[in-house]
């Protein structure tokens, strides 16, 4: 078994803070804390850690490399350009910038443009591995005789940036931007300059406008008119007539100089056109689950009338456009393919908002007897006494541990386990209370607000959260989610006037919803065009910035969504659901690729662990096992992870990429990849689950939780997508064609949910409510009533056997009941010898059995089939849990059965003998009997006949 890797997120970061800390950087002396009340909590405006700082031992002001011109109040941080106004390994200028289509990079004479559409890929497909589109230059853009000694940042708007050069004689002042084929320049002090790796092959130079390829790229240059260019010696030049203003394009890759020229014309007629503003804004509209999205462009001519642009879209924004068709060719992109609009001065995205849940209803029921309710609530005492059960006091486990309440005290009181939720709940008011107290003298466990770079940090922070700014929605989200399960129980304390203020504190210095708030910058984590977030807080990478855990962003998102329905904010809600959509739009595209057109077809993976500015990673910063290099974003596990399943058959293809990758089942992180599994394949999962009882939970999990979603799961099916309701704390799901609806009230009145197929559904103050038979106790525990408009049948199961039938059978998705329907089910190829030793096994369990030993042995007919392959044998081991309590007091292994190479169904049953048995039967007082079923030799799978065929006796009356 491989060990556990603690989950360490920018090991490189924290180890280059280590490394300034020890080569003499100033670090602030701890400080008693000067609190800043917000309600009845407080910040401390005292320095009580280390703090963000420019280049070296420079000044932590990073107004130092912005102009005047550039924006008042805070600075943005975390995005694909920040390396130019956070500078941290050139102390000059900036790292690569990757734009799209186009990646830039700075020089003391100009602007870089890299347009490779080559990815470098390493690594192996079963193994760690990497695709980049690396910075490989094709022009460089600058002023004759530019030498500036670095470059500060004039401007920025919601995607675009202004890098400003000046060496005292000449400026140069560009515009570039996410989705901008163009870069625009503002010029003083000399002639425009183009230069060019190498000779460029001049296709048309005619007046002002000029094309030319270089390194199999068009580009075109386009000067005021009457001004003209000329070329010498690798160099492209102008005067621009006296008007210090042109414009450079890239166009798409075109299939003849026909087409090339027309593309050239069309680029052309809004060349002078310049972009000088962009501004995304967003509608949610609840009755019909819908979010617009509309990315707006602000122009501003310098010569002639127009006032429109061309703009290439990202995957996730030209599969959802409204309203426009976006054209062919296209471009090239470390995202996939980036299609064109051209005469456009915005666009609109239309996208389903699909719903989370505060947690999965409860309604497994298992074989009817209660046996999995009394598992759970077993769970759920275990965690009574440490509902948080955190491994670190600083603001990332903490957040884990305030997570691992929350999932709790939800569980518990959809079970009516009082006493556990009370437990998880005053766990997390204490410790929120802790943590947004910045009382006399206090320098641990408290926020402290920088002016200098607009942020919240929090102490004892980690992984570079405070002196890089790392991850403070990664960190935050979970707070958060936590609040706004406090808030359900007890809105006093989630109030303004005593701590939802510092709520709104977290949630604004992550990803600030407010336009014009001089304390945080707009979305300071969310690349609002590319449509994700970013982990880095300076982004001073040769790739850019990256991002590992998605899922963590998505948790931040669906913090908002629950804290805003369930305190009323319905600015913060809406800016939740403007995030959570558009970035599960985003993973699917690029973290999971699950229409398999992003990744280069050569690398050979159907998911990255990290996705970077210019390509992506079959890796994570903190292991190379596939276990956590797929699971980073997968945790942490919660009712607003549902994206998760919306793709069921790609989740079953990453989970057997895991597999493949991992050279058999995860033995780490399982309870994580099991919980994912289940998004897919509920049964498989369970099975998984119920034969590894001694499994080691990750860090922010519980037995309880990890239990409550799989065996919930397995009663309600698949998410369904097509079928959405009009409150955002709301889900459909599907098993065998039929649909059970849920939905979560959160507020102190009931509420009416009206799906968007009519059905519709009352739901209790504070209740989860659910249609279809299924609940914990027989009733509807949750609090739903059935719906008014029943367009679907009840959900069904197999028909489960009396708790006193001895005799089982071995059941499709792995139970062990009444005969059903004939079936079958693979045994994977053993591979080597597994002789004793369960591999890939096929499991197959019965739960809260009551039954009284008879005397005897255990027999079993099972039947097996290899067709016509030689050498192999399968191979059974029948464990019996008396009491339901996770230990196996007798376990049996028979002896392997060689099958022969002749098609047809053989039986394999005890006569066979046993291999081995430990531990002695008795009575079932709620037990638990489980069969596995393996290939112990042999290369090629073997057919099992389940459903009414291979059957299990059991020494019981």
């Amino acid at each position: 078994m491989k060990p556990p890797v603690p989950h360490r997120r920018w090991a490189l970061a924290a180890a280059t803070a280590l490394a300034l800390v020890v080569g003499g950087l100033a670090i602030p002396v701890t400080r008693a804390a000067e609190a800043a009340p917000v309600g009845a909590g407080s910040y401390t405006t005292t320095p009580v850690g280390p703090l963000p700082s420019g280049c070296g031992a420079m000044s932590s002001n990073p107004r130092q490399f912005a102009t005047a011109n550039a924006p008042a109040g805070p600075i943005p941080t975390n995005d694909w350009w920040s390396s130019l106004l956070w500078k941290r390994t050139d102390c000059s200028f900036s790292e690569p910038l990757h734009a799209h289509p186009i990646s830039y990079d700075t020089f003391g004479d100009g602007l870089g443009f890299s347009a490779n559409s080559t990815p470098a890929i390493s690594g192996t497909a079963t193994g760690v591995g990497e695709f980049h589109y690396p910075y490989v230059q094709d022009i460089r853009v600058g002023v004759a005789g530019l030498a500036a000694p670095l470059v500060k940042v004039d401007g920025w708007t919601d995607w675009t940036v202004s890098p400003h050069w000046s060496d005292g004689t000449r400026t140069m002042r560009a515009t570039i931007g996410h989705g901008l084929p163009f870069a625009y320049f503002q010029t003083t002090g000399g002639n425009a300059q183009i230069s060019t790796v190498g000779t460029p092959d001049v296709w048309s130079n005619s007046g002002a406008t000029i094309g030319f390829r270089v390194n199999g790229h068009d580009y075109v240059g386009y000067a005021p008119s009457g001004a003209s260019w000329t070329v010498a010696s690798g160099r492209i030049s102008s005067t621009l007539a006296g008007r210090g203003y042109f414009s450079v394009a890239l166009l798409p890759p075109a299939s003849s100089a026909t087409e090339r020229a027309a593309l050239a014309a069309t680029y052309g007629q809004y060349a002078h056109a310049h972009v000088t503003g962009t501004q995304v804004s967003y509608a949610y509209n609840p009755a019909t689950s819908g979010l617009t999205t509309t990315y707006a462009f602000t122009t501003t001519a310098r010569e002639g009338t127009a006032t429109q642009t061309v703009v290439s879209l990202y995957p996730h924004q030209w599969k959802s456009l409204s309203g426009s068709t976006a054209i062919t060719p296209t471009y090239p992109s470390a995202r996939g393919r980036m299609k064109v609009l051209t005469g456009v001065n915005q666009f609109r995205t239309a996208m389903k908002f699909q719903g989370i849940l505060p947690e999965l209803p409860a309604v497994g029921d298992g074989d009817g007897s209660g046996g999995d309710l009394s598992t759970l609530t077993g769970h759920l005492a275990a965690t009574r006494a440490n509902p948080m059960d955190q491994r670190g006091n600083d603001t990332y486990w903490t957040g884990k541990g305030l997570g691992r309440a929350a999932r709790i005290a939800e569980i518990a009181d959809q079970v009516n386990d009082t006493t556990t939720r009370d437990s998880a709940l005053n766990a997390i008011r204490s410790t929120l209370t802790d943590w947004f107290t910045a009382s006399s003298g206090k320098t641990s466990r408290v926020f402290y607000y920088d002016n200098n770079w607009g942020t919240l940090i929090g102490y004892p922070a980690s992984y570079g959260s405070d002196q890089e700014l790392n991850d403070h929605h990664f960190h935050y989200g979970y707070y958060i989610a936590a609040a706004a399960t406090l808030a359900k129980f007890d809105p006093a304390w989630a109030a303004t006037s005593r701590y939802g203020g510092m709520v709104d504190l977290l949630i604004r210095d992550a990803n600030n919803y407010r336009r014009g708030d001089t304390q945080f910058p707009y979305l300071r984590d969310f690349d609002i065009y590319a449509g994700h977030d970013w982990a880095s807080g300076h982004g001073s990478f040769g790739s850019g910035n990256n991002q590992e855990s998605s899922s963590e962003g998505m948790n931040f998102a669906s913090a908002l969504i629950q804290w805003g329905q369930t305190t009323g904010d319905t600015a913060v809600r809406d800016a939740g659901v403007f995030l959570y959509t558009t970035q599960a739009a985003a993973i699917q595209e690029y973290w999971f690729d699950v229409s398999d057109q992003n990744f280069p077809s050569a690398f050979g993976h159907s998911t990255v662990g990290m996705v970077w500015g210019d390509g992506g990673a079959y890796a994570t910063w903190f292991s190379g096992e596939p276990e956590m290099i797929q699971g980073i974003n997968l945790l942490p596990v919660t009712g607003g992870h549902l994206y998760l399943g919306n793709n069921p058959a790609y989740v079953r293809t990453n989970y057997a990429e895991l597999v493949r990758n991992n050279g058999g089942q995860p033995t780490v992180w399982q309870d994580i990849l099991w919980q994912f599994q289940a998004l897919g394949d509920p049964d498989a999962a369970l099975a998984n689950l119920r034969a590894n009882p001694g499994y080691t939970p990750e860090e922010g999990e519980s037995r309880a939780h990890t239990f409550h979603w799989i065996r919930n799961l397995a009663a309600l099916g698949n998410v369904d997508t097509t079928v959405t309701g009009n409150h955002p704390l709301s889900a459909v799901f599907s098993r065998n064609g039929a649909r059970t609806y849920v939905a979560s009230n959160p507020t102190a009145t009931p509420i009416t949910v009206t799906f968007s197929n009519g059905t519709t559904l009352t739901v209790g103050a504070g209740k989860t409510a659910t249609t279809g038979a299924y609940t914990w106790s027989g009733g509807n525990a949750a609090g739903g009533v059935p719906p008014t408009t029943p367009t679907d049948p009840p959900p069904t199961t197999d028909p489960p056997p009396t708790s006193g039938s001895p005799t089982r059978y071995l059941l499709p998705g792995g139970g062990l009941g009444a005969a059903g329907s004939a079936a079958t089910t693979t045994v994977a190829a053993a591979n080597g010898n597994h002789d004793g030793t369960p591999t890939n096994a096929q499991v197959f369990t019965a739960t809260g059995l009551n039954l009284a030993y008879a005397g005897g042995q255990t027999a079993f007919d099972l039947f097996v089939d290899a067709g016509s392959a030689v050498g192999n044998g399968v191979q059974v081991r029948i464990s019996y849990d008396l009491t339901g309590n996770g230990s196996w007091e007798r376990v049996e292994t028979g002896r392997y059965f060689a099958t022969d190479p002749v098609t047809g169904y053989e039986h394999y049953t005890q006569s066979a003998g046993l291999s081995s048995a430990t531990g002695t039967l008795g009575a079932l007082s709620n037990g638990t009997v489980r069969v596995e079923v393996w290939s112990a030799i042999g290369n090629n799978p073997t057919t099992v006949g389940i459903g009414n065929q291979s059957v299990l006796r059991l020494p019981y009356s």
